[in-house]
Order: structure tokens, then C-alpha cells, then sequence
């Protein structure tokens, strides 16, 4: 009885800490008064608008690029058999390790007034002045996000095609329909759920960025965030920016999550695998066709942003720092293994809690556990910063604001708080596969409590645990909205400098740590493309 009133205290005390961040900012409405009201009418009258309506109109745009991209490059590799689809099925998953600010880095330094194109066409034609569109503009942000966040609804889109739609278009097709209405009629509205979904994940990552709307001067609600903490030090401004961000994603998160039910839902009625049937054979053009349509995300949204670094960095390569790089590299490794460690012992903790308990406090827990990573980087920072601020206000001599802002801790609180969603789902994704039968066989033999995870669990979980760390580890390599605020000092990471030197303009020196991310980045690529291939 007292070993499980512990273990609730501590689930409890998870919890907690866990909702930190979001609990702070909506208890920070507790103190609008008259000051408060008197920043939100100015806010109203002058930042808020133009944030509201550029976060919309940069959503809306996003959406439609992601949906147009994912489901064509989805329909093509799933519905039709063509040269080169076996290698566009993973190839069409690399954008997913090129950061979104890395991708508005390469376009920036390639594309702008005084990059190699411009300067090669005004030098080989005679002409002058600006002959393209200035990438740095919200139309350059659509292009960034579309190709960097189309794998979301790609992935889900192929799954859910995969798994239903190409033997209903066998039998469509022995019923006469033709190849137009087969798409329409019977794949699209199958993949509406999946698309949903993805679009919903794209959309929340849009708005928990940072690097790409600062660095293009976009006036978003997370770039407002910061603006109103950092430029004006206003910290109720922030508080109120980022509760209307929480309101949004949260939308979006139920959206998503009712998107995964219909997925569901329309799966347990879904009849033999795709895999059973075959998919159309395309020739010709039209064999051309879809090898550029799956060909064309992937240039843009990987190979094209590779090789833009890899200019400056070859041509710049005796100035690199080589010295302070390896320091970056260690720092950002060291951060990513700590948090991953953590996260992932938090996860299969609470995951190996609710398979020996499944009551409404351990559920609620993991429930809790798996909302982080929708939460924005900015939210959290906010969430953070404001208890601390207060509790230093009330007791200076507590050291509370050293503790969290001077040292690791709050980095990595910070890390827990948005990345233990990442790992909880994979360790449960490895419970799924291990039958209850196990656990009871294992009782009747005398295996119980923590014998019952060493024993059992833990040899049928490795790679699930394994595949946590990884996921844990490279999201927190990526980070840059929290690591930018709660790094102590000297402890810079690699996208932390990436930014610095590229909000400099030293595109040169920030394509080394640029590419390192990108490489580190290729890890779970590849793990979820052997997976997908085994599957």
C-alpha cells in the first residue's frame, strides 16, 4: 500500500512538472489588471493583428502546399508502379532531415541579390539590378515549410493508401471505372484522414518555429513571443501571445487526434493489404510524369539545400573553426545524450506503469506525457521563465533563477517537457507488440514489480528503447526556440550557433554545424525507412 501511494506521489509530482509551462502561462491571467488590459489594447491596436494575420495567411498557404505535395508524392509511389519508385518510397523522406531553418539558410545564400545566381545572370547577360523575388518574404517561408514539412502528410497518406485504397481501385477497375474516378472516388477520400492529421502536424510545427520567420523577418506569433520577452521585456505581453499560440495548437491537436480515430476507424474495416493487389503500370510520359513529381520535393526540399551549403563551406574551408566547432559538437552531443537518457527512462517508466496499473492517474499521466511535443518551444520557454521569475521575486536568496537559467537544468526540464511525447510513443509502440499473455506467465512463475520490466519486458523492448533515444536525441540537436533562451552561458549548440552566424550573415561559417545537423538529421531517416521497408 505504501509502495503504491509512492508511486502515485511521484506520478503525480510528474505531472506536474510535466504541465509546468502550459499551467504558468494560463495562470498568468490571474494577474490582468489594469496594466495588463492596458498592454493588450495596445497590442490590439498595433502587433496582434498582423500577427494573427500572418500566422493565417502562412498556415493556409502551408496547408495547401503540404497536402498538394504529400498527396501526389503518396498516390504516385503507392497507386502507380513506375521506374525508380522503390527509391523514391524512402528518398522521399530525406527533407525530414534538413531543419526548416537550415533549408532558409541554403535558399537565402544562393538566391538573394548578391548570391551566385544572381550575380551569374546579371554577369552573363548584361542585366541589372534584382531579377528574382526576395526569398526573405512570406512567399519564401511557404516554399521553406512545404518542402521541409511535406513528409508529415506523405507518410500518413502512403500508410493509409497502402493499407486500403489500391485493392479497392483493383476492384474499382474490374468494374469499369475509369483511372480518374478511381483516384477520386475511391484513394482520395480514403486519405482524407491521414492528410488531415498530417496536415494538423505540419501546421503546429509551422507555428513553433522560430528560426525561419525571425530569419526572414515574419511577423509570427512565436517570433512576437520573443520579441515582446527579449526586445520589449514585457513579460504578461509574452504570457498573452503565447496562451493565444496554446489555444491554436491546441486546436490543431484535436483535429489531429480526431483525424487518427476515423484512420482507425477506416482501417479496421479495411479488407487484404495493398500490398495484395497491384498497382497501375505507368510508361511513357506518363512514367515521366510521376518520376518528376516524386523527383522534385526531394531536390527541393534536400539535395538542392545540400549543395548551396556545401558551396560556401568548400570555399571558405581555411577559415572554418574548427577548434570551436568540435566544442559545438560536443556541447550539442552532450545535451542530446543527457535528455535522451532521461526521456527515455521517463518514458518506459510511465509506459511499464500503465501496463501493471492502467488506472485513470497513469493514463492520465502518459496522456499528459505524449501533449509535449505539440507544445511550441516559445510556450515552454514562457511557462518556464515565469514561475522562475516569480519564485526568485519572492525569495532572491533561493537561487531558483541561477539553478534553471545558469546551469543545464532548465535546458534539459525544457527538453522533457516537449521531447518525452517522442519517446513515450515509441516504448508504447513496443508494448503493443508484447502480449498480456506474457505478464500473467510471468506472475504464476513468481515475477513481479521491477523483475517483471527486467526480465521480460526489457529484452522484447530494446529496440523500441533504442529507437527513443535516437528520435530524442536528434529532435534535441535540432532544437532552437528553448536551447536560444535557457542555454547557460558559453554553452552554445550547433543550431544555436547556426542561427547566430547566419542572422550575422556569415553564411560561410555556418554551413559546417548547418551540415552537421543535417547528418545527424539522416539517423532516424534511415531508421523509419527500414522500417517501412519491413513492414
Amino acid at each position: 500500500m505504501v509502495r503504491r501511494s509512492l508511486s502515485s506521489l511521484l506520478l503525480a509530482l510528474l505531472v506536474g512538472l510535466l504541465m509546468l509551462p502550459v499551467l504558468a502561462v494560463g495562470l498568468s491571467w490571474l494577474q490582468f489588471d489594469a496594466g495588463a488590459m492596458a498592454i493588450l489594447q495596445a497590442m490590439l491596436q498595433t502587433v496582434l493583428p498582423e500577427y494573427a494575420w500572418t500566422s493565417l495567411v502562412l498556415c493556409i498557404c502551408v496547408a495547401i502546399g503540404v497536402t498538394a505535395v504529400g498527396m501526389a508524392t503518396a498516390s504516385a509511389v503507392t497507386l502507380f508502379d513506375f521506374p525508380g519508385r522503390r527509391i523514391f518510397e524512402w528518398a522521399l523522406l530525406l527533407p525530414l532531415a534538413m531543419p526548416a531553418y537550415v533549408v532558409a539558410y541554403a535558399y537565402t545564400d544562393f538566391l538573394q541579390y548578391a548570391g551566385p545566381l544572381q550575380s551569374w545572370l546579371r554577369a552573363s547577360f548584361g542585366l541589372q539590378g534584382r531579377l528574382l523575388p526576395d526569398v526573405r518574404s512570406l512567399g519564401g517561408a511557404v516554399l521553406v515549410f512545404t518542402v521541409s514539412l511535406y513528409p508529415y502528410v506523405y507518410l500518413l497518406a502512403r500508410t493509409a493508401l497502402a493499407e486500403r485504397a489500391v485493392h479497392l481501385m483493383e476492384a474499382a477497375r474490374l468494374l469499369g471505372a475509369p483511372l480518374r474516378r478511381r483516384i477520386t472516388a475511391v484513394a482520395l477520400p480514403l486519405a482524407r484522414p491521414a492528410v488531415a492529421a498530417g496536415v494538423a502536424l505540419a501546421l503546429m510545427e509551422t507555428l513553433a518555429d522560430f528560426g525561419v520567420s525571425s530569419y526572414f523577418g515574419i511577423q509570427t506569433f512565436t517570433a512576437g513571443i520573443y520579441k515582446a520577452w527579449l526586445s520589449m521585456d514585457n513579460r504578461i505581453a509574452a504570457a498573452q501571445l503565447a496562451t493565444v499560440l496554446l489555444v491554436v495548437v491546441a486546436v490543431l491537436l484535436q483535429i489531429e487526434h480526431s483525424a487518427q480515430k476515423r484512420m482507425r476507424f477506416a482501417a479496421s474495416r479495411g479488407g487484404r493489404s495493398g500490398a495484395d493487389a497491384g498497382s497501375v503500370v505507368l510508361t511513357g510520359r506518363r512514367a515521366v510524369l510521376a518520376w518528376l513529381v516524386c523527383a522534385l520535393p526531394i531536390a527541393l526540399g534536400f539535395v538542392l539545400p545540400v549543395v548551396f551549403m556545401l558551396r560556401p563551406l568548400v570555399q571558405g574551408w581555411d577559415q572554418l573553426l574548427w577548434g570551436k566547432f568540435a566544442g559545438w559538437a560536443f556541447t550539442s552531443v552532450w545535451l542530446a545524450s543527457l535528455s535522451a537518457l532521461l526521456a527515455t527512462a521517463l518514458a518506459v517508466g510511465l509506459a511499464f506503469a500503465v501496463r501493471r496499473q492502467p488506472s485513470a492517474l497513469t493514463r492520465g499521466a502518459a496522456r499528459v506525457a505524449s501533449l509535449g511535443y505539440a507544445i511550441p518551444g516559445a510556450v515552454i520557454v514562457v511557462g518556464l521563465l515565469l514561475p522562475v521569475g516569480w519564485l526568485q521575486a519572492r525569495a532572491p536568496q533561493s537561487g531558483v533563477g541561477f539553478w534553471v537559467t545558469g546551469t543545464v537544468l532548465g535546458l534539459v526540464w525544457a527538453y522533457l517537457v516537449r521531447f518525452s511525447a517522442v519517446a513515450l510513443q515509441s516504448v508504447q509502440s513496443g508494448y503493443s507488440r508484447i502480449p498480456a499473455s506474457f505478464d500473467d506467465s510471468a506472475r504464476m512463475l513468481g515475477t513481479t514489480g521491477l523483475g517483471l520490466l527486467r526480465k521480460v519486458h526489457w529484452p522484447l523492448l530494446k529496440r523500441s528503447v533504442a529507437a527513443a533515444g535516437l528520435l530524442v536525441f536528434v529532435d534535441v540537436m535540432k532544437e532552437l526556440p528553448a536551447t536560444l533562451v535557457l542555454r547557460p552561458f558559453n554553452s552554445d549548440t550547433l543550431a544555436v550557433v547556426t542561427y547566430q552566424l547566419a542572422r550575422d550573415e556569415r553564411l560561410g561559417e555556418a554551413a559546417l554545424p548547418a551540415l552537421a545537423l543535417v547528418l545527424v538529421g539522416l539517423l532516424p531517416v534511415a531508421l523509419l525507412s527500414r522500417t517501412l521497408r519491413t513492414r
